[in-house]
């Protein structure tokens, strides 16, 4: 199993976010880390930050964690991929997904239909970039050249890069199959180890329907994590976040988190809370956050209790922990990362 990090976040872009993000992830490397993924919504850009760190390390895979396919055309999608690919020495891999209707039509001014058959659309345009080919394709969103105009069928200048790996972050069933059919690899979240099949059954299957197994597929998922003898508090501070995820990560009809939670056993809890939610009684709806929700999606615990978790989630078949370390400062996350890079490490080399 590796290890991962997670850069910027949806409301990323506060003074000094930049300088702070760089430094963490450059002292990330030192301390082992595999991945850096960046993050997408209405904050930082997914790319430019992931530029730059790619410029202070040297070892580190960088991945879009994620890049929206309604904010960018396919092409320049494949463009910039195969861009942060050569700057990076091959260090790149593209994460997409289809954001949620709230970003989609709200800031992006696209319609949000459909968008299984835009990604689908999304990926073939971008592999035929990535082999080098002229950019002929005829789907129901999009169609190049574009028909009666003047343009042509262009081929990228850029050398073909057929390996450049495409990653995909999915949540609902019909997504989850469609990864399992196309992608090289799946950014998993809401996901706990307890009910892993919520996840897996459906990777499994578009796996299948490709003549593929769920082992040609890199998995990672995240999750939070700080050594205590006491995880109540931290549990309670992690409670907003997730009534958050359950009540505004998307609209009151669409929001793949809370079904992800309810497929994962948490129905009632992810119903009430997302009602109350919607109902402006966010206090009320923190509160209504089952213990047990936090205490399964996170690793808060005793080193013990770490060490079984990371375990667990090498059981169900999780190749990537991407890490999100507690700390009222850098370097108590730090210190908190080196720790849990080097419990997965051990266990990694337990079972290899």
């Amino acid at each position: 199993m590796k290890t991962a990090i997670g850069i910027g976040g949806a409301a990323s872009g506060k003074k000094d976010d930049f300088e702070e993000t760089v430094g963490f992830a450059v002292e990330a490397e030192k301390l082992g880390v595999n991945q850096a993924w960046s993050a997408e919504a209405w904050g930082y850009d997914a790319v430019s930050t992931l530029a730059y760190i790619g410029a202070r390390t040297k070892m580190m895979t960088l991945g879009t964690g994620i890049m929206q396919i309604s904010a960018r055309t396919p092409s320049m999608t494949a463009m910039t991929a195969l861009t942060m690919s050569t700057i990076t020495g091959g260090r790149f891999i593209l994460g997409l997904g289809a954001s949620g209707p709230q970003v989609v039509e709200g800031l992006q001014g696209q319609s949000f239909a459909k968008p299984l058959v835009r990604m689908r659309e999304t990926i073939e345009i971008v592999r035929q970039a990535f082999r080098g080919e002229k950019l002929n394709y005829q789907g129901e969103h999009h169609i190049l050249p574009r028909p009666g105009g003047e343009g042509k069928a262009l081929r990228l200048s850029q050398p073909p890069n057929a390996n450049l790996p495409i990653w995909l972050a999915t949540l609902s069933p019909r997504a989850l199959e469609l990864t399992g059919e196309l992608a090289d690899g799946w950014l998993g979240t809401s996901f706990t180890p307890d009910a892993a099949q919520a996840h897996l059954q459906h990777l499994r299957r578009g796996a299948e329907k490709a003549g593929r197994s769920l082992s040609d597929i890199t998995l990672c998922v995240g999750a939070s994590v700080a050594f205590t003898s006491d995880p109540g508090p931290l549990i309670e501070k992690a409670k907003p976040r997730m009534a958050f995820q359950l009540g505004a990560m998307g609209s009151a009809k669409t929001n793949f988190y809370n079904d992800a939670y309810k497929r994962s056993g948490f129905e009632e809890a992810a119903t009430l809370v997302q009602k109350l939610w919607v109902e402006g009684r966010r206090e009320e709806a923190t509160a209504e956050v089952p213990d047990d929700m936090i205490a399964s999606t996170s690793l808060f615990g005793d080193d013990a209790f770490i060490r079984d978790r990371v375990r667990l989630y090498q059981k169900v078949g999780i190749d990537v922990l991407r890490l999100d370390p507690v700390g009222a400062t850098a370097a108590e996350r730090l210190e908190t990362l080196g720790r849990a890079v080097e419990i997965v490490r051990e266990e990694a080399n337990s079972v290899s």
